[in-house]
């Protein structure tokens, strides 16, 4: 059995720097940069001319506009209680980051901190934009709703069963921007060689919902998680990988995507691990922490592979 990580206390955190960074969740926040990824390897496969400069900013916008949306998606579970009452949590996995639980950070610091970096991120959009085109804006827009509605009210729509759905559409905005900015105008191609990853993101908010069900449910989020029986449940993960690899295929059996990208599927197994041990213990939340691991394990594998796919195959389709 593995050891959870000790939860933040203000003692451990004295350095404000130290205190606000790890505020922001930063292991999660890589999933946007494999996403941002994903869309500038495009950028490059498609023979754009590529601007190393302008890309690495938009890398850095991307992963701050997670930031801010991990801060107030924490702000937002304080509000309606499901934090506090999460008994079931597997740090640092579910349950928030616990900072305003464990009197790290106070409600309105966490409010403050998250709209503060929304609204760098906001600026910076405005940069990039007169850098690009003036469309990048509807992208950015739709970005940062979907993040912000995902748990504040009166949206809520992780709360209405639309969790993954916003999920898969904000990791699918970050690919279609970063290719965007690069491209200086809209493409099928981000939004077809993204979906796959962005599912699978989706999948790591599905399963990190099982330790949290009986909170959520008591707090009224309403996920599918929450609504189906447990039994049922579970195989929503199997359907959600099913539906991502089935994509990625059917990509490149129809020319969408270079033969190359197959070597995706070499992330296949550890989502397969995973399943196997969610259909195993989905009742036992406590036991699901390696399921958990294999599944962020798999998301980064696919996304880094196919954006290797990607850079390798320049120029072919």
């Amino acid at each position: 059995m593995t050891t959870q990580p000790l939860e933040p206390t203000l003692a451990t955190l004295q350095n404000p720097f130290a205190r606000y960074f790890a505020a922001t969740r930063p292991a999660f926040v890589t999933a946007s940069l494999m996403s941002c990824l994903i869309g500038l390897t495009l950028a490059w496969h498609d023979g754009l001319a590529f601007d190393i400069p302008l890309a690495l900013i938009t890398l850095l916008f991307a992963l701050l506009a997670h930031a801010g949306i991990n801060v107030l998606n924490d702000y937002y579970d304080a509000l309606n209680g499901t934090d506090a009452c999460n008994t079931e949590r597997i740090f640092p996995f579910t349950g928030g980051s616990r900072f305003i639980q464990n009197g790290v950070l106070t409600l309105a610091q966490t409010r403050n901190f998250g709209f503060t970096l929304l609204a760098g991120v906001a600026v910076a959009g405005l940069w990039l934009m007169a850098r690009s085109a003036p469309q990048l804006l509807y992208i950015g827009l739709a970005g940062l709703f979907i993040g912000w509605a995902y748990s504040a009210p009166p949206f809520r729509l992780n709360s209405r069963g639309l969790g993954e759905l916003s999920v898969t559409a904000g990791i699918l905005c970050i690919s279609v921007g970063a290719d965007f900015v690069q491209r200086k105008g809209f493409a099928a191609a981000p939004f077809i060689a993204g979906l796959s990853y962005a599912l699978l993101a989706a999948n790591l908010l599905y399963i990190n919902q099982f330790p949290d069900r009986t909170a959520d449910t008591m707090a009224g989020k309403l996920h599918w998680v929450a609504r189906l029986p447990v039994r049922q449940a579970r195989w929503g993960y199997v359907l959600i990988v099913a539906l991502a690899y089935v994509w990625l295929l059917l990509c490149v059996a129809l020319g969408w995507l270079p033969l190359l990208a197959l070597i995706a599927f070499f992330a296949l197994p550890l989502s397969i691990n995973a399943a196997r041990q969610l259909l195993r213990h989905a009742a036992q939340p406590q036991q699901l922490g390696d399921a958990i691991k294999l599944t962020i394990g798999g998301l980064m594998a696919h996304g880094a592979l196919l954006s290797l796919a990607l850079l390798l195959s320049k120029g072919n389709t």
